[in-house]
């Protein structure tokens, strides 16, 4: 049994575990550790708990806590985080007197100041020798430099959503999750990239929230275009209104009624197209469109 403590040095940044040597800790507890970059200031958010040998391989070795951070630590790391928007600033100057195609999102200092760690994001892969020896030599440190996806540099930079909340990805989110397409269609969203992109250009990652929502939801429910028998009559589903557990069935005469899909009896399971107003209807439940009253194509 080893016995391991999370610890996250931003507070959305990525959980890293340590062996807390003996050390009684508690979640909240500032502690100093050592990592690939140096020293470096971090908070404890997963107290000390032992783990199986198996659980934790993938996580091996882990190096161990340092010691618990005092006062002088604390005031150290705080110098530092002030000097890192000049090292910012310094680092896009030098980056756009060289001419780089760069976007340089975030500059971070170690506990002591002896390594900054630059990350910025490109479209392509960039030769930043040089401006890597004229930002080492300008704040006298060690320099590295770190090329980040559209996701990971939007996290970095924040701002608002078109929800008009911060992002998700700046406020609480602590992991990319993958997030396809799919999740669009599970959710009957419109599939144009400009309303199911965020501000990283990437697929919304709220798209995931919902969608384990939607797939439990519409497997107890009837599927686009199979036959059911209602109070009015038979028709054909044309519509899944998923929020409110009701569906929309076109019956025979062409009126359209909206039910609860407890109300509604399956009579036909596979679902076949239905034409709706001279258009055919996709599996999604959207009017396909330039399609002529008298096609008679498959679904799409």
């Amino acid at each position: 049994m080893q016995e391991i403590v999370g610890v996250r040095f931003q507070p959305t940044a990525k959980l890293y575990y340590f062996d807390p040597a003996g050390i009684a800790l508690k979640v909240g507890d500032r502690v100093v550790v050592e990592t690939v970059h140096g020293l470096e200031l971090g908070q404890v958010v997963i107290a000390p708990a032992e783990v199986l040998p198996e659980e934790f391989e993938k996580k091996k070795p882990v190096k161990v806590v340092l010691r618990k951070a005092e006062e002088k630590d604390v005031q150290q790391a705080a110098r530092w985080k002030g000097q890192e928007q000049a090292a910012l600033l310094e680092c896009r100057r030098l980056a756009a007197k060289l001419g780089l195609p760069m976007k340089v999102a975030s500059a971070e200092y170690n506990l002591d100041g002896s390594h900054l760690t630059v990350s910025f994001g490109s479209d392509t892969k960039v030769d930043f020798r040089e401006l890597l020896h004229e930002l080492a030599r300008d704040l006298r440190t060690r320099v590295q430099f770190r090329q980040v996806g559209p996701r990971e540099e939007t996290k970095t930079l924040g701002g608002m959503g078109r929800c008009g909340r911060g992002l998700c990805c700046s406020n609480f989110l602590t992991q990319f999750d993958p997030v396809s397409i799919k999740m669009a269609k599970e959710q009957d969203l419109p599939l144009n990239p400009a309303k199911i992109s965020g501000v990283c250009g990437r697929l919304l990652c709220c798209l995931a929230y919902e969608n384990e929502f939607y797939r439990a939801s519409k497997s107890a429910m009837p599927k686009v275009g199979q036959k059911v028998a209602t109070a009015s009559g038979e028709g054909h589903v044309i519509y899944l209104n998923v929020l409110k557990g009701n569906v929309v069935v076109e019956l025979e005469s062409r009126a359209t009624v909206e039910l609860p899909a407890a109300e509604v009896k399956v009579l036909e399971q596979a679902p076949i197209a239905r034409r709706h107003k001279g258009k055919r209807l996709n599996p999604a439940g959207a009017l396909a469109r330039g399609q002529s009253p008298g096609n008679s194509a498959a679904p799409v």
